[in-house]
């Protein structure tokens, strides 16, 4: 009986052990875990970082007051001539921050000459604009407004005189600014739609992999990553946004227009500064979300991802991509893929 005890006892601190075992097993730091790429996650670091959690700005410290004026600010068609359009019209917060169109329609309908820029993530770019002529959200917020194609109105006055006449917003600009004697202007217009967008970051399964889980990118995609940097894809697009942070010309080994038929050349940068040297000159996009904000390129003028990716290999590398190459690459892009904060994405109450 006793023989029989003791041989139930070892049975039963065997499997204590084994069950241990699987435990640490599955409990296993990700840093330990297998790459599906070997060495992929540490080469991968050198060029990325995860997306930051907050865009802040010193001159525009975002309080909960300013952050909801400049959400109401955003949706309002009434900060257009006509109360036709919003920023939200062409910056739809529900579509990834774009309105999937090739260039987008004014408060009269007219086209605008570029396309219309994803504003996720926007706050932590070099510059705003595709020629970079503003340097932060706060200065671009102000720009749209004004355009006579894009929202229309004449000049600021008239947009803050169209504003303090509605009771609701007399209530929201006192709030998001209580020291003002007069908040009214058109710099606290601008700083509450800055705060707002500066809100409107974009984690995806990339930053998981990045800070040290292997496992949130699949093999596939961790390929695709490979072939992303191995192409060359990195020489411009690094850092947190995959993109964003510099300048560079579009056409390094040929002509974006005579390769795409685009019916303009447009001249980028040079248009702005009238420098020889700024030709073609462009902001690097990020990539964050690039698999939803089609079409592409300065003047929407590619709709397909594996198209866009074809294009900038032998515009920007001189390389010819096969369609594997690009199809894994697009497969790595799709992990960069994020979600609209629940809470800005729909358009809140309107003031009255």
């Amino acid at each position: 009986m006793k023989r029989t005890h003791n041989l139930l006892l070892i049975l039963f601190m065997a499997t204590v052990l084994l069950s241990c075992g699987e435990k640490k097993e599955k409990e296993q730091p990700k840093f330990m875990q297998k790459e599906a790429v070997p060495g992929l996650h540490n080469k991968a670091t050198v060029f990325f970082q995860p997306l930051p959690e907050s865009a802040s700005n010193e001159a525009n410290p975002a309080t909960d007051a300013k952050i909801k004026l400049g959400h109401v600010l955003y949706f309002d068609n009434r900060l257009s001539k006509n109360n036709t359009i919003s920023c939200n019209s062409c910056h739809n917060l529900a579509t990834y921050g774009v309105d999937n169109k090739p260039t987008s329609p004014g408060d009269a309908g007219e086209l605008g000459p570029r396309n219309s820029p994803t504003v996720l993530n926007a706050a932590l770019h070099i510059a705003q604009f595709w020629d970079g002529r503003e340097p932060d959200v706060e200065a671009q917020a102000g720009g749209p407004i004004l355009n006579p194609i894009e929202m229309a109105m004449p000049d600021s006055g008239a947009v803050m005189q169209r504003l303090k006449g509605i009771k609701g917003y007399q209530e929201l600009f006192k709030a998001a600014y209580p020291d003002d004697e007069d908040p009214f202007t058109y710099q606290n217009l601008r700083y509450a739609i800055g705060a707002f967008e500066r809100q409107l970051l974009t984690p995806s399964r990339f930053d998981k992999y990045l800070a040290g889980d292997k496992t949130a990118l699949t093999e596939a995609e961790q390929k695709g990553l490979q072939t992303f940097i191995e192409t060359g894809c990195i020489t411009c697009h690094t850092g947190p946004l995959v993109g964003g942070n510099m300048f560079q010309k579009l056409g390094l080994y040929g002509s974006y227009a005579e390769l795409t038929g685009a019916e303009k050349d447009d001249l980028g940068k040079y248009e702005v500064t009238g420098n020889e040297n700024d030709k073609y000159i462009f902001k690097v996009p990020s990539l964050r979300n690039v698999e939803k904000t089609y079409p592409y390129f300065h003047d929407g003028g590619v709709e397909k991802l594996q198209d866009a990716v074809k294009i900038m290999a032998k515009l920007q590398l001189n390389k010819e991509l096969t369609d594997e190459q690009a199809n894994s690459i697009v497969t790595f892009l799709k992990s960069l893929t994020g979600e609209v904060p629940a809470q800005y994405k729909e358009a809140p109450d309107m003031p009255m």
